[in-house]
């Protein structure tokens, strides 16, 4: 609980907005493996093996955030922007779950929050050792 606090604010709040993320994708890839109807009037098997590339998507998706992404490893942030693609394509190509798209606005809002507040984190300005600013 400790290393929590010593986080810095933007990345506590950024890896919570991603694993949020993850976690919808892991929910929703669940639903529609054991309801495979909710997807719509599709090939109920085809919808399955979406479902089940869906929660590992999820799956691995909240287990870099909760591991490398909140040790500031550089590759998990840029893996992690799948998240706000995904939910582009999505959106753009009018693709389920749904009809409203409220969901996958939400979702690109707070993935992009999530990769964006802690930039300097992930990449901090280079400083030049022996060069006075003044």
């Amino acid at each position: 609980m400790s290393k929590l606090k010593r986080q810095p604010l933007f990345l506590r709040i950024s890896w919570l907005f991603l694993l949020i993320t993850g976690a919808g994708i892991l929910i929703f890839g669940i639903l529609v493996s054991l309801f495979p109807r909710i997807a719509g009037p599709y090939d109920l098997g085809l919808v399955r093996a979406i479902g089940v590339a869906t929660i590992g998507m999820g799956f691995f998706g909240c287990a870099i955030t909760i591991t490398s992404f909140r040790k500031k490893e550089s590759w998990a942030w840029l893996t992690l922007w799948y998240y706000p693609i995904f939910w582009i394509v999505h959106l753009v190509g009018g693709l389920p779950p749904g009809n409203d798209h409220i969901h996958q606005v939400i979702f690109i809002v707070i993935s992009l929050l999530g990769l964006l507040l802690p930039f300097r984190q992930f990449f901090p300005r280079k400083t030049v050792e022996g060069i006075d600013k003044a």
